[in-house]
């Protein structure tokens, strides 16, 4: 049995070690808002945030995060009230929006670290994220507006529920 907490919520899980986590999250958890892109770690669709540190779950094996907090989409906060997420909406990011739960979470992730990101501190942290529809430009937008309401909610942590 492998420990886990799951947005909150514990659970001992009966899976081979080795799994990826992100069929953990998806196919033993039933949440399906992390999604499956590339398998090797390339495309960022599948980040999610380990003890606040965003993580590509295709690659990350579920003993890896034993006894550790996971972060989904789902519960990155009420549904789309997060910062980052008002955000994305307000600079109109997403448009197949396949991409955009592992955008959201490495940005969040890099807000966490840093508040007040210059372009280039954007373009490498969200490197990793592959967007096929190419809003790049929206999504660099999007966290530099979220940046000053994440700066203006002191004390919340990334990656929690208000």
């Amino acid at each position: 049995m492998i420990p886990i907490k799951v947005n909150g919520k514990a659970y001992e899980l009966d899976v081979p070690a080795d799994m990826p986590l992100l069929w953990v999250i998806r196919d033993e958890l039933g949440l399906t808002g992390t999604k499956y892109g590339c398998g090797s770690a390339l495309c960022g669709a599948c980040t999610v945030h380990v003890d606040g540190r965003a993580v590509r779950s295709c690659v990350t094996p579920v003993s890896a995060v034993a006894g550790k907090e996971v972060v989904t989409i789902e519960g990155l906060s009420s549904p789309g009230m997060h910062p980052v997420q008002q955000a994305w909406i307000e600079e109109d990011v997403p448009q197949c929006g396949y991409c955009q739960p592992g955008q959201i979470m490495s940005a969040v992730a890099l807000l966490a670290v840093n508040p007040h990101p210059s372009d280039a501190d954007i373009e490498q942290a969200m490197a990793g994220n592959i967007c096929r529809c190419g809003t790049y430009q929206r999504i660099k937008g999007a966290i530099h507006r979220a940046a000053g309401k994440v700066a203006a909610e002191p004390g919340r942590p990334a990656g929690r529920k208000p």
